[in-house]
């Protein structure tokens, strides 16, 4: 028997770095820029990112958020107001100093010098902060519930596409409340929301938890993670959100007059996920034939190509449009009529992740058919009448997102271990596997540095507990709380 041939020259087994980044390529996501550290998102990637920004800002907007835009520009003094936040960052600042260039023997040299350099914003609490200071006077501007969507910029110094990258593309919520209550519950509710839209939405293997105190957000009382496995094993945080108490309050001086009529600092929170999202569903979902999306964020969830031969191309196109007209208003449906043989098409469409790829020719049309290849489920090719597959076809995307998830979830879970106790154990089992590892850790930072030695970290404190009682993995101290220790992206 041959071997079944794929539409990726790289497998995910030989070299899985090398697959990813031809998943991108071949899928025309994404292509490096001429600046260094940036990246280009392209026209079919950047449709995935708007795709899932619809579906997010829908749910913050129903949640009473307000989108709003601030300053790329942050000015270093004000940064210097919270001294955690600016060494968090301090290594990864992009700063401005100069205001102009002259020309001086045909080369640009930087004039102008600021008086007060500017720092492109790595994140926007601060900035942020300072108008909160200005729009909250009194209890009765709370609770202040703001989103915006932008760049941000994080030097980085080995970039690779969608998952680390100098410029960012991400969403950012900022909220001010009372009382740190409200503040922690706006918190939760967000990494709820978060779960919701990573595993319900996207299909991807994650695990809600906390950061440790040691590796929370720059600046923040608490952060709360979703640490996501990719099919190879290694953790990649997905998204994020910080109770970030009265730190950035104080800092920025937000204050209202409480019901006492006394003033008083809010508390705040802030909440982001990015495009590297993009980069985490890469890696759960696809395969070595390529991409393979989740219904709800797929560019095109259904690709009609038609078949023509002889003079037939009048019927099958015809056809093709009552196809789509069925289905187009509510689904996102593509008929490619362009110059190309179907075969190179529909292999396109297959590298693409396309959900549903049918191809139409005139023996569809007499029988009243469709014929049609099913992405998530190893290419399987179906025949089906066309009143079956238009009145079913949101049914046949649910399975589509079903296989995905379950295919997801299967590679993860063989992946998931709990049963190391010792850090020999852990040492020998990462020296032949990846993936995470449930264990028990006592909370300090002692002997951390047996981790890092192993090119491994805690990724989170998992928000369901098992409650046992077992020795730290660190120092054989008794203790109750797990963690999961990981590599990373």
């Amino acid at each position: 028997m041959s071997q079944k041939k794929n539409a990726l020259s790289i497998t995910r087994e030989e070299n899985f770095s090398a697959w990813y980044k031809e998943v991108i390529l071949k899928a025309d996501l994404a292509e490096l820029s001429d600046a260094r550290g940036c990246m280009v998102i392209k026209p079919y990637g950047y449709s995935i990112w708007e795709n899932i920004k619809t579906v997010l800002d829908n749910k913050f907007k129903e949640l009473g958020h307000v989108n709003a835009y601030f300053p790329l520009f942050i000015p270093v003094d004000l940064f210097e107001k919270e001294s955690e936040h600016v060494a968090g960052f301090a290594k990864e600042m992009a700063v401005v100093t100069h205001h102009r260039l002259e020309c001086i023997d045909g080369k640009l040299i930087p004039s102008g010098k600021l008086e007060t350099p500017y720092v492109i914003r790595p994140t926007s609490e601060l900035i942020v902060g300072k108008s909160f200071s200005r729009w909250v006077k009194s209890y009765r501007d709370l609770p202040l519930l703001i989103n915006q969507w932008c760049n941000v910029v994080r030097w980085e110094m080995r970039p690779r596409m969608f998952l680390r990258t100098a410029e960012i593309l991400w969403q950012e919520g900022h909220t001010a409340h009372e009382t740190a209550e409200e503040a922690i519950e706006e918190t939760i509710r967000m990494h709820e929301v978060y779960k919701w839209m990573i595993c319900s939405i996207l299909q991807i293997f994650a695990i809600p938890g906390k950061k440790p105190k040691y590796d929370k957000f720059a600046g923040a009382v608490e952060t709360y993670t979703l640490e996501a496995m990719m099919q190879d094993g290694k953790a990649l945080q997905a998204a994020t959100s910080h109770f970030l108490g009265q730190n950035f309050a104080k800092a920025t001086d937000i204050k209202y007059q409480d019901r006492n009529g006394i003033m008083q600092y809010v508390y705040t929170s802030s909440w982001g996920l990015s495009t590297r999202i993009i980069g985490a569903l890469i890696m759960s979902h696809a395969d070595d034939d390529g991409l393979n999306f989740p219904a709800i964020i797929a560019p095109y969830q259904c690709v009609i190509i038609p078949i023509i031969k002889d003079n037939n191309g009048s019927d099958v196109i015809s056809y093709c449009n009552s196809i789509k007209n069925e289905l187009s208003d509510k689904f996102r449906i593509l008929i490619d009529t362009k110059d190309d043989s179907p075969q190179n098409k529909k292999w396109d469409y297959v590298r693409k992740g396309v959900p549903f790829i049918l191809e139409i020719g005139i023996k569809e049309v007499e029988n009243n058919s469709v014929f049609f290849t099913k992405r998530s489920n190893d290419l399987e090719k179906v025949k089906l009448s066309k009143d079956e597959f238009t009145h079913s076809f949101d049914k046949l995307l649910a399975e589509h997102d079903k296989i995905l998830k379950n295919k997801n979830e299967s590679i993860c879970k063989s992946k998931l271990v709990d049963n190391i106790k010792t850090l020999d154990e852990l040492k020998e089992y990462f020296s032949n596997n990846t993936g995470f590892a449930k264990v028990k850790w006592h909370g300090n930072k002692e002997n951390l540095d047996k981790l890092e030695e192993l090119s491994l970290s805690i990724r989170c404190i998992p928000t369901e507990q098992s409650g046992t009682i077992g020795k730290c993995i660190l120092t054989e101290k008794e203790t109750t709380q797990d963690v999961i220790i990981a590599k990373s992206y």
